[in-house]
């Protein structure tokens, strides 16, 4: 077992722990792209090394070591994410799979600079927070864009960094995390929201909406 498939399980399971509370096995294995009985055998062993706790028929959640490890490794991957997109001009639909890939290399040392270069940045490109040194993360008050009903207006908070079509979709349209936008419509029967930003309409489906995370504007978001 390879030091990088431990932390990709790390992150999974703070990931879905932080939405529903449990990593259900089924949910692990979606995530990863693994079968089930792969995720069970690797359960085992993050057991055995104290870095997660089981419960029997519901899942999985991480022991104090597991957490503090599993957001050392998001904060270096969001930083990555940033420096990527920021310093490089990298696409923010390609930096997931980038920092993916040297989140496994880069020193402590190096992730600092990149902190510093960066301004001590609280967000990725996506919305995300990035932990802080100390493995402190902030929270908001946002819902998924798919929960969102006909008339209200919101602010994008953060969009997931997984849907690259997504990613690509709304950054051609200059929608990113700090953009206003209004569901101007909702049709359940179709999987569909209608969004407003600015002066133009378009259409949005229940699944990808999922992905979108937001919150109630402000009374300045909706001057400007």
């Amino acid at each position: 077992m390879t030091s990088e498939a431990v932390e990709d399980y790390l992150r999974a399971i703070f990931e879905i722990e932080n939405r529903i509370g449990i990593a259900p096995t089924s949910e692990l294995a979606e995530s990863l792209d693994v079968k089930p009985p792969s995720v069970t055998e690797m359960i085992k062993r993050l057991v055995d090394m104290k870095l997660v706790t089981r419960e029997p028929y519901r899942g999985v959640t991480l022991t104090e070591d597991g957490r503090r490890r599993a957001l050392k490794l998001i904060r270096l991957h969001r930083l990555i994410e940033l420096y990527l997109y920021k310093i490089l001009n990298v696409g923010w639909e390609k930096v997931h799979d980038e920092a993916h890939r040297l989140e496994h290399v880069i020193s402590d040392e190096v992730a600092e600079k990149m902190d510093e270069a960066l301004g001590y940045p609280e967000f990725d490109p996506h919305g995300s927070p990035i932990p802080s040194i100390d493995g402190s993360i902030g929270e908001r008050d946002s819902v998924e864009l798919s929960a969102v009903s006909a008339g209200m207006t919101v602010h994008i908070d953060e969009v997931s960094d997984r849907d690259s079509d997504l990613l690509g979709f709304l950054g051609e349209r200059g929608i990113l995390p700090g953009t206003v936008l209004e569901v101007v419509a909702r049709y359940d029967f179709a999987d569909q929201i209608d969004l407003k930003v600015g002066d133009s309409v378009f259409p949005l489906g229940l699944k990808a909406a999922e992905k979108i995370r937001v919150s109630k504007t402000s009374s300045k978001d909706k001057k400007e």
